[in-house]
């Protein structure tokens, strides 16, 4: 401490302790944060090449759930119509050979959402591992 000119005591506080306690911590916590990234991976899609075909994509199956008059929907399988009572089966032998098991499924808007449930169902129990719902919107800007 210093005596100042008009009789008053002047301190200066000695910060050189506190610098070296705060690079301390910066060093240890830079060492104790990870280093590599946490995340989820995601796969993003690449644009096909200038000078290439387009892939004509005929493994997709669509199953079209159509009103009717009579209340109980009609079903179409790629564009082929199916009942209620073989659904299952046709769906297990398009799939049982399949890596990919997935299935768009299409209704139209005063279909009961029960029907589209019951669809969903039925092709879960035939193996389908993923369902996709197309929408109007969906299609129109595909």
């Amino acid at each position: 401490m210093q005596a100042g000119g008009n009789g008053g005591i002047l301190g200066s506080m000695n910060v050189t302790p506190l610098i070296d306690v705060l690079l301390t911590l910066l060093v240890i916590f830079m060492i104790i944060s990870p280093v590599t990234p946490r995340g989820e991976n995601a796969l993003i899609p690449q644009p096909p090449p200038k000078h290439a075909k387009p892939e004509q994509n005929n493994r997709s199956v669509i199953l079209q759930v159509l009103a009717t008059p009579s209340g109980q929907p009609k079903l179409e399988l790629n564009q082929q119509a199916v009942s209620w009572q073989n659904l299952n089966n046709e769906l297990v032998t398009i799939y049982e050979t399949r890596a990919q098991k997935v299935l768009f499924v299409k209704a139209d808007n005063n279909v009961p959402w029960e029907d589209v449930a019951t669809v969903i169902d039925d092709a879960h129990g035939a193996g389908v591992d993923h369902v996709g719902l197309l929408t109007a919107k969906i299609e129109s800007s595909g």
